[in-house]
């Protein structure tokens, strides 16, 4: 039954973003389903008021993930 109430009234899932001047110090934050238009917004994987004005530290930001299609990246011989 708890699946049935998940499938009707499922939430977007939030992401956490930094945004980060050409220093890379962190500006702001947003939490947000889509990535945020604009330069400088990174994901990271939390929200720390304590980063702003600062360097994020180096565990904070999400790597992208790898492409599906790996197998028709050209890789360097």
């Amino acid at each position: 039954m708890a699946s049935l109430w998940t499938l009707l009234f499922q939430r977007p899932r939030h992401t956490a973003y930094a945004r980060l001047d050409a220093q890379g110090k962190c500006l702001a934050f947003k939490q947000c389903s889509q990535v945020p238009s604009g330069s400088g917004w990174v994901q990271v994987s939390e929200i720390q008021l304590a980063w702003l004005g600062r360097e994020l530290p180096a565990d904070a930001r999400v790597c992208a993930r790898a492409s599906r299609r790996w197998h028709h990246r050209i890789l360097a011989a």
